[in-house]
């Protein structure tokens, strides 16, 4: 495994390449540069990529991230293999990034999120790309599961969905408002309980016929149905407006939720070619797979809570499935970069447990 070094005047040298190899390692280490306050160099980016480099999306949440913390950031253009990112201290403000493409703008918040903690005020970021993406949790799952898992660590942010974009246009729009917070607080989820009720939202825009959401929503609770006979399911069927939504999409994010507060999701999104009853499928199938492993966060949530257990002050202990090679990734670099210690424990072959004693970082600018 690739490991961390000091280079001159304290900068780390990070290889880009390592374990999942892709922009998850940039937006993690650009992300902890600016918490930390610790100059980053980061090489092979993206390395094993059919388009190695930088591509738009991950530009353009650099470029975010620059602003935020008035970097100094040598190397970034799309293409780009390595970059050096020297950051200073957060800005409370307003920004705006836009990835001019179909990039998603949850993996943007992702990245420019957590920056937002350690301001003196309140960061308000518009956004533009695509809102529901592949290879990146939608924009209904971002504010259905992360936000208020992320809200039981402290912390908090507002977001306001102005334009729904999809691929390959993108031209979606959010408004996101994050706010600075003391220091956050460790969490303990470890209890999955029971499944109390599942819910959802199956949506279709632009020329897709909104029985096309209906379908979605009927074939994914058929599916839920075989293993929860009884469990409460309302899924909403929306077809968006035309000021609501730009191009044509459709998808549908499921979530069931536990007498323990645990969140879980399936999610799909449409695809031409694919019927629809196959995209509900895939939803349904997705929710079950997570719903059987008993974890208290799902394969999405796995890696995004690895940098909050890190901050917060005290342990954190989350208990999930097989952990991913994302969540790998995200708890090396973060190991890296704040030296707060993890622990993975395997306890069934569908069971684990994550560990953190997390550095308790305190925002000194309030």
């Amino acid at each position: 495994m690739a490991s961390i070094q000091f280079g001159e005047e304290g900068t780390l040298e990070i290889d880009g390449g390592v374990l999942e190899g892709g922009g998850q390692v940039l937006r993690n280490s650009a992300a902890l540069s600016c918490l930390m306050q610790r100059p980053i160099h980061v090489r092979n980016i993206r390395a094993g990529r059919s388009s190695p480099g930088l591509r738009p999306q991950h530009l353009t949440g650099l470029l975010l991230i620059r602003d935020l913390c008035r970097a100094q950031l040598e190397g970034a253009g799309v293409g780009s293999q390595e970059i050096s990112l020297t950051p200073s201290s957060v800005q409370a403000g307003s920004y705006t990034a836009d990835t001019k493409t179909a990039g998603s703008i949850c993996l943007l918040m992702q990245a420019a999120l957590p920056c937002t903690l350690i301001g003196a005020g309140p960061c308000t970021m518009r956004l533009r790309g695509g809102t529901n993406a592949e290879m990146a949790p939608q924009v209904d799952y971002t504010m259905m599961v992360f936000k208020p898992v992320a809200e039981r660590f402290g912390m908090h942010f507002d977001c306001d969905i102005i334009k729904r974009g999809y691929f390959p246009k993108g031209g979606g729009e959010v408004v996101v408002r994050g706010y600075p917070a003391k220091q956050l607080t460790a969490v303990n989820m470890t209890d999955f309980g029971e499944v109390r009720r599942i819910y959802g939202r199956s949506f279709a825009a632009g020329v897709i016929p909104k029985r096309v959401a209906h379908i979605m929503a009927e074939s994914a609770e058929s599916v839920i149905r075989q293993d929860y006979k009884s469990v409460p399911i309302e899924i909403e069927r929306v077809k968006e407006s035309e000021q609501a939504a730009m191009g044509s999409g459709a998808g549908i994010t499921i979530v069931g939720e536990t007498s323990t507060g645990c969140l879980i999701a399936g999610t799909a999104l449409g695809k031409k070619g694919v019927p629809a009853e196959k995209v509900g499928e895939q939803a349904g199938e997705m929710l079950l797979n997570n719903l059987f492993n008993a974890g208290c966060v799902d394969d999405f949530l796995q890696d995004q809570v690895v940098l909050l257990m890190a901050l917060a002050k005290g342990k954190s202990k989350i208990l999930c499935g097989p952990i991913t090679l994302h969540t790998q990734t995200a708890i090396h670099i973060t190991e890296l970069l704040t030296k707060a210690k993890f622990t993975i424990t395997n306890l069934t072959q569908n069971s684990t447990t994550i560990e953190c004693e997390g550095i308790g970082l305190v925002n000194k600018n309030l």
